[in-house]
């Protein structure tokens, strides 16, 4: 990968690019102050993925009890298929193995098979479906595990 990427901690000056990113990739973005929120909590870690001084993806991974679970991840459309996602599981993984956690989930919409495919690369396991979970449009969404970490 490029030596332009940073993986680092998400900052206060990022919320105005994340924001814009969960309003490009989710039919449910979370607000700027959900994403404050997010960033100010003991429970929650947030990282973002930089490319060229502008954020290319971000995520959120909280650790309680042992587990993980990937809150949110997401990329550019513009900077998908190039590593990205990655390097963002990369260090959500090892976050949590850092962090005592023994396991970590996540929920992905059915339809979204690139994500799928990405998270069976970490060692994630479809266990669960919850019916009609998302809206905009109506799909299930799939409880993915790694209980191995």
């Amino acid at each position: 990968m490029d030596k332009n990427v940073i993986l680092r901690p998400m900052e206060a000056a990022d919320l105005d690019q994340v924001e814009k990113l969960e309003q490009t990739c989710f039919s449910h973005p979370w607000s700027k102050k959900l994403l404050e929120e997010s960033l100010n909590s003991r429970l929650d870690t947030c990282f973002v993925c930089q490319f060229e001084n502008k954020i290319a993806g971000y995520c959120v991974v909280r650790i309680l009890a042992g587990e993980g679970e990937l809150q949110r991840i997401a990329v550019f459309l513009q900077y998908r298929r190039q590593g990205f996602a990655r390097r963002l599981m990369d260090e959500v993984m090892a976050f949590a193995r850092e962090n005592g956690a023994s396991a970590i989930s996540l929920e992905v919409r059915e339809s979204n098979t690139g994500a799928r495919h990405l998270y069976e690369a970490y060692g994630f396991c479809q266990e669960a479906v919850r019916k009609g979970y998302y809206q905009n449009p109506s799909e299930d969404a799939v409880i993915m595990w790694n209980r191995g970490i």
